[in-house]
């Protein structure tokens, strides 16, 4: 090889690790400056969509076992499904442990016996992939205790784990000779890992939430209630403006009060005939469309993410001035 060479392949050496090194030039924080939601829609435009998907079948909770309810179900007829099944812990919520007065917790609360659990979770499961249309997801909640059987049945009904998240929660039970367990498992499945409905509205959205649990004094209720934030936030992210979202286990009525909410429809059973009144007020006590909030303005704004990330905002100034 002559020097002339020798010095040329040098040179071209310098000039692609320098540009290596300018790509590598990460700035944290920067990115989030640039960032839209997926699927930016305004209220006007989910009031439309939900207008549009209207049907008499939609928003109706039947007091039956899911079982029986989710066969005479059309198929491919879901868009979303959130689940948060018995927990297998002979569980009625009105422990003394869990710290509340047992008189706001209504009867009628059915446990599904341990040696049971991994049958019975198989069976509801089995049900979900002819209801789920193409791009349908569904998010099961679970405890730790009943995780294994869960996660059996899925794999058993071919679906597939997207995500397994975490619901990070205050007001853990005490216990004297462990951990308090403070968290809930979330598995966020489909039927087909490369085509499912998501809308990316947020720009770093991590796998751990924490949203707190909130308690009303003197508030009748199921044995357990999920927060509307948490059921809201699933809702956001997995479906679409008037889509149709079931929940097998309604308890409460919390996933059918956060789609009517969020411009979605719902349907659901719940096995507890007498949790009918406490579902039915908490729908009429919140508006169609009430708690939608255009993703656009999720997102933080220009002014907050100075504050968070001071040397981003420089570098975006600076790319926006030429």
């Amino acid at each position: 090889m002559t020097i002339e060479n020798k010095d040329s392949k040098i040179q071209s050496q310098l000039k692609e690790n320098k540009l290596k090194k300018k790509k590598r030039n990460y700035i944290p924080g920067l990115a989030a400056f640039y960032f839209h939601p997926t699927h930016p829609w305004t209220r006007e435009q989910a009031e439309n969509m939900y207008l549009e998907n209207l049907s008499e079948d939609y928003n109706k909770i039947i007091y039956e076992d899911c079982m029986k309810g989710m066969k005479r179900l059309p198929s491919k007829s879901i868009d979303l499904i959130i689940a948060d099944p018995p927990f297998g812990l002979e569980f009625t919520g009105k422990e003394s442990i869990y710290n509340r007065d047992k008189n706001f917790v209504l009867d009628g609360y059915i446990e599904i016996e341990q040696s049971e659990y991994c049958e019975f979770s198989k069976a509801w499961i089995s049900e979900l992939p002819r209801l789920m249309k193409k791009r349908s997801s569904a998010v099961i909640f679970s405890g730790w205790t009943n995780l294994l059987d869960i996660l059996l049945a899925i794999k058993d009904s071919k679906l597939e784990i997207i995500n397994h998240l975490i619901w990070f929660y205050q007001f853990g039970v005490f216990t004297k000779k462990k951990f308090v367990t403070s968290h809930y498992h979330l598995l966020w499945i489909a039927k087909d890992l490369n085509n499912y409905f998501f809308n990316k509205i947020e720009h770093y959205p991590l796998d751990i939430w924490k949203i707190p649990r909130k308690y009303k004094r003197g508030e009748k209720k199921n044995g357990t209630k999920l927060p509307i934030k948490l059921v809201s936030r699933c809702i956001h992210f997995l479906s679409k403006p008037g889509d149709l979202v079931l929940d097998p286990f309604m308890g409460n009525g919390t996933t059918a009060i956060s789609a009517k909410g969020n411009f979605r429809h719902f349907t659901g059973f719940e096995i507890n005939k007498s949790m009918e009144s406490i579902i039915n007020h908490g729908l009429l006590e919140v508006e169609t469309g009430e708690l939608f909030t255009p993703y656009s303005e999720i997102h933080p704004n220009i002014e907050k993410l100075k504050k968070k990330y001071p040397k981003a905002y420089k570098e975006y100034l600076k790319k926006e001035s030429l």
